[in-house]
């Protein structure tokens, strides 16, 4: 088996909009309970690897998020594990304990690694530090769910931070707005 090669650029002073995907592009998302272990798991990462989370969408079997770390000496690597891993495991354990069907989407039929929740391979990273290409990527993120039809309005989408980037109710996660570069 071929595995991708990703190439991550860990710049001190760049942010990363992070795309991952659910194994075999599952809508493992339309589950609400796992988009609030997601939503966990990135506040515990946030913690841990002391990093800014600018924007975010969280797609039925994708995940988008623009980070910007603030340690000079960072893993992108390691931060995505953090988020990545505990929803995995905590999913997959579960699903093995209750015995169901759902559990058999998340079949690989490898030996070594039987069920996985995200797709192999890593995520797609990409640097940016410009605020220019930082408004494009917020924009991106927020209209995923229109441009895909599951909405007619950013704001109609719960699994977004559209809501608090202009001061609505109804938060699930906070951003790091005040971080975001002004000029």
């Amino acid at each position: 088996m071929h595995r991708k090669q990703c190439k991550r650029l860990n710049i001190p002073g760049d942010a990363h909009e992070l795309t991952f995907s659910c194994f075999n592009q599952q809508p493992f998302f339309d589950n609400e309970e796992y988009c609030w272990k997601l939503i966990d798991s990135i506040n515990r990462a946030r913690g841990i690897h002391d990093f800014h989370l600018w924007a975010y969408v969280i797609m039925p079997e994708h995940v988008h998020l623009l980070i910007w770390p603030q340690k000079a000496d960072y893993s992108i690597s390691n931060i995505l594990t953090s988020i990545k891993l505990s929803v995995s495991k905590s999913i997959i354990g579960k699903l093995k304990h209750l015995d169901t069907d759902e559990l058999k989407l998340m079949r690989t039929g490898e030996r070594n690694r039987p069920y996985r929740f995200w797709m192999a391979g890593g995520a797609y990273d990409r640097n940016m530090n410009t605020r220019e290409a930082l408004l494009n990527s917020v924009n991106y993120i927020h209209n995923n769910p229109v441009r895909r039809g599951l909405v007619e309005n950013p704001e109609d989408w719960t699994w977004s931070s559209y809501r608090a980037w202009n001061g609505l109710k109804d938060v699930i996660l906070e951003i790091d707005i005040e971080s975001f570069p002004q000029t």
